[in-house]
């Protein structure tokens, strides 16, 4: 045998060997390929010199309060851009301002890319597991998703303005998927709608859940002890936690407090137009429909509508529970967070980071359902939605009297109202999806099993697998 020979072999058997170890390691190889797509997205981010312009905005808001200026009489950067957060916001944004710009933008971006890994795992354990099909453990899938769903709209545009919503998302997140009675759930929550209103919504649907068991069980002959129930206890805590938030800028900003609370909090017109593309909630679509910047009472019916449909269909989802629908949470969860994007007076594109726990909610029922080719066709679709882009071929972002979004064409008025009717629809495939939860005959109880004498028959024993 040559020497070239002998060197092929080894380098065969090197290679050999390196796979091998590999094999073993899918962690490892599921953090290169997370970090190969991160560092493309890094790279088109900075070759497209993004403006990260909201972080430029929390940068001010830091230096305000720390010289003691009128938070809510600020204007910072190029576009002259207010203060929309309440008090409690700019005091977490302090740090900002010892940092230079350079480190500041360095910092944020990697930040939200591991926001991103954290939001991707924990929507996987509000889902309950990953997929039964699925061979890798959990933190390999988590990786592996993050490194796909980074390219999502949402995403490049909150990484491109440097925007907070993936925090957002991660503390809500982290409240919903603890375990049922913990003592500190719900705090994640009341913070998180403390530095965005937004999520408030999700203690308003904890809070009529939990009063609708607590009805039921009255009405089935339970004493008033067993009205008590984790949901409850959850809401509380979050209301709690969001009070807390309002408490202590009250006692560090006093007078910017005042000014939020009772004035700058109900001004829609500091937070941006409303026909603008960027506004993907009900009352941008209505806005660019009705050609005018205030759509007024038809807004605000529908919005009422929605809500009221919207936590409905919520809580339709969470009281199927596992049994009977085996990602009730998650369905629950994400209906009242598609609510809370269309009800709001303003949704920007960037809020729709929602659409990770969706879209991994989708993959996860394509895969466990026998009809399989449904979800998967439902699951392509949302990640064409909200992959492709679609919503800025219309003309947008032109300065001056006249606004294109005022003008719109029959199909620029689709494009542009991409994101609420996805959401729509989505509350439609939820809503169906729990009343046929709801409709099967109810599982046996675990109590009610291990009460059970040996021997006896178990209740709901018979009821086919879902």
């Amino acid at each position: 045998m040559s020497a070239l020979q002998q060197s092929a072999q080894r380098r065969s058997r090197a290679q050999e060997a390196l796979a091998a170890r590999l094999s073993g390691r899918p962690v490892l190889i599921a953090s290169g390929v997370c970090l190969l797509s991160f560092a493309a997205f890094w790279a088109a981010q900075r070759v497209t010199d993004v403006s990260m312009i909201d972080l430029m905005v929390y940068r001010a808001e830091g230096w305000t309060v720390r010289s003691g200026g009128d938070l809510y009489a600020m204007r910072a950067t190029y576009a002259d851009l207010p203060t929309t957060y309440p008090p409690f916001a700019a005091l977490l944004f302090m740090p900002l301002t010892l940092l230079d710009v350079a480190d500041m933008r360095t910092w944020a971006t990697a930040g939200n890319l591991v926001l991103l890994v954290a939001v991707v795992h924990l929507s996987l354990r509000l889902i309950g597991r990953a997929p039964r099909s699925s061979r890798l453990p959990l933190p390999a899938v988590s990786l592996l998703l993050s490194g796909l769903l980074v390219w999502c709209e949402p995403l490049w545009t909150t990484l491109r303005y440097g925007q907070i919503n993936l925090l957002v998302t991660a503390l809500v997140l982290w409240d919903l998927s603890r375990r049922p009675g913990h003592r500190f759930a719900g705090a994640g929550t009341g913070v998180a709608a403390g530095i965005k209103l937004t999520p408030a919504l999700f203690a308003v649907f904890l809070a009529v859940l939990g009063t609708v068991r607590a009805v039921r069980r009255l009405r089935a002959g339970g004493g008033t002890g067993t009205v008590r129930n984790h949901e409850l206890r959850q809401a509380a805590v979050a209301t709690g936690a969001f009070a807390g938030t309002v408490l202590l800028g009250a006692l560090v900003l006093p007078r910017d407090s005042h000014r939020f609370w009772f004035g700058a909090l109900f001004q829609s017109e500091r937070v941006g137009h409303a026909e603008i593309t960027d506004n993907q909630s009900l009352r941008g679509v209505l806005a660019r429909l009705l050609h005018t910047g205030d759509p007024g009472w038809p807004w605000l019916v529908l919005a009422l509508t929605v809500a009221a449909g919207g936590l409905a269909i919520a809580v339709a989802a969470a009281l199927a529970g596992r049994r009977r629908l085996e990602f009730a949470p998650a369905w629950a969860a994400l209906a009242c967070a598609v609510t809370a994007l269309l009800v709001s007076p303003v949704s920007w594109s960037h809020h729709w980071v929602w659409c990770v726990p969706l879209l991994l909610l989708l993959g996860a029922e394509t895969l466990e359902r026998e009809r399989a080719l449904p979800w998967g066709l439902s699951a392509a679709a949302a990640l064409a939605l909200f992959g492709s882009y679609a919503l800025w071929l219309v003309p947008h972002g032109a300065t001056g009297p006249v606004k294109p979004e005022l003008h719109q064409t029959g199909g620029q008025m689709v494009l542009s109202a991409l994101y609420p009717a996805g959401g729509l629809a989505f509350l439609a495939l939820a809503a169906v999806v729990s009343v046929r939860a709801l409709r099967r005959p109810a599982p046996y109880e675990p109590d009610a099993l291990l009460a059970a004498p040996a021997g006896s028959t178990r209740p709901g024993q018979a009821v086919a697998k879902e």
